[in-house]
């Protein structure tokens, strides 16, 4: 039997952080309501996309990542979104906390392409828990692990998610670009005396014929 049981109850956006931060608040409680001196916790954090619907517009944003729709049964398989770690304070019986997971707008991160590709509705998660329990009692301080087979599903809103990166950059983006590639980029901006990046890319892509 492992010595505590976890439960995410919520999640909110972190406003001063240095980079975009959702805090999962996280009920972790003892077993037989025994004092814990203090837990030394790590968490993996799966994203499983299986677990919800996805709107047509959502198929083709999601292609990159798991291929035409009818090929989903095979490709649309749990993936990693994080791994934290963290030591939790002692407690009796129960206690709440905040998980920190900091987030990436990085589109050559899987989680990043995922989250960004979603409309609306929730992104399905599961938290997987290990580390090692702190305790005392007569004889002196003792430790006890945390097995993998402790976790947590939860829901993470899409509208969540979009306001934390808002709060960071609003209205706003980012991609990663090869050098070669950014001075093709400098150039082309510069010969045409654009002001931003924004009507760089328009600009190509009217000229490719695409909408922007």
């Amino acid at each position: 039997m492992s010595p505590v049981s976890f439960e995410i109850v919520g999640a909110r956006a972190e406003e001063y952080a240095a980079v975009p931060t959702l805090m999962l608040r996280l009920r972790i409680t003892s077993a037989d309501s025994l004092p814990v001196h203090a837990l030394a916790l790590r968490c993996q954090i799966m994203i499983e996309p299986k677990r919800r619907h996805y709107g047509h517009d959502e198929e083709v944003r999601l292609n990159e990542l798991f291929g035409d729709p009818p090929r989903w049964g095979d490709t649309l398989k749990p993936f990693l979104w994080i791994n934290v770690a963290m030591t939790v304070p002692g407690f009796n019986a129960t206690t709440e906390v905040d998980l920190p997971i900091a987030c990436t707008y990085d589109f050559e991160i899987a989680s990043a392409k995922y989250m960004h590709a979603l409309d609306d509705g929730e992104i399905p998660i599961v938290a997987m828990f290990s580390g090692t329990v702190f305790g005392k009692s007569a004889a002196g301080l003792n430790a006890m692990p945390v097995s993998w087979s402790e976790e947590s599903s939860y829901r993470v809103p899409v509208a969540l998610w979009r306001e934390m990166m808002d709060m960071y950059f609003p209205n706003s983006a980012w991609l990663r670009l090869g050098r070669r590639t950014l001075d093709s980029l400098q150039r082309y901006k510069v010969a045409r005396t654009l002001r931003t990046w924004d009507e760089t890319f328009e600009l190509l892509l009217k000229e490719a014929g695409e909408d922007s």
